[in-house]
């Protein structure tokens, strides 16, 4: 640990996600998505290790969840890429993607929340983008956040970089994240450690323990 002038900087993982100031964030853990990675068990034995370890030393949780806007308010763009993702022609018929209150769009049981976490409604790959994520850890004194979930090329990486960019110290924890995309999921992980640490689980637990 160094100090220059009235900041303190951490150097190493034990003091970089420290409880103290550590936060946990478990990204788009949602049925539909956990159903199709390419390691759901691995993926789900790892995170809900990590989880029961952060509650126990009291570490906040942050849950996002895709939650759909309402026909005629998203972008064209965001149209254009759902047409190509469920394959039509018709902006019309494309079906409602994580509807709440639909089995899909639960987190997975095995990660449920518990009492007093906080579950994060968003509309984007960014968990600052259009939330109060920011104002949360701030008001929370959060200067490390962990970040899991799925997909690791997509709102992990993209809300990583957002961290780290905003000052916070950011870790993306190397098997608590996942993809539909194995190929793809791998490459995040050896570009990520440009913008951020990647850390494994057993890594941040060992520095907990």
């Amino acid at each position: 640990m160094k100090t220059l002038g009235k900041l303190t900087i951490f150097e190493n993982l034990k003091e970089i996600a420290n409880p103290e100031y550590t936060a946990l964030v478990l990204w788009d853990c949602q049925n539909a998505l956990v159903d199709h990675i390419f390691d759901k068990e691995e993926f789900l034995a790892n995170l809900k290790a990590l989880l029961t370890a952060a509650r126990r030393r009291k570490i906040p949780v942050i849950y996002t969840k895709i939650t759909p806007l309402p026909t005629g308010y998203q972008s064209g763009w965001g149209i254009y890429q759902a047409m190509k993702r469920f394959g039509i022609d018709d902006p019309s018929k494309i079906p409602v993607f994580m509807k709440p209150g639909s089995p899909e769009a639960e987190i997975a049981a095995p990660l449920a929340p518990a009492d007093g976490e906080v579950v994060i409604n968003k509309h984007s790959p960014s968990i600052f983008f259009g939330t109060n994520f920011e104002q949360l850890m701030r008001f929370r004194g959060v200067q490390t956040i962990l970040f899991t979930g799925i997909a690791t090329e997509y709102g992990v990486e993209h809300s990583a970089r957002e961290a780290a960019i905003r000052g916070f110290y950011t870790v993306v924890v190397s098997d608590c994240a996942s993809s539909t995309d194995k190929t793809a999921h791998e490459m995040a992980l050896k570009i990520l450690p440009r913008m951020c640490l990647v850390q494994s689980s057993k890594d941040i637990m060992k520095e907990w323990a």
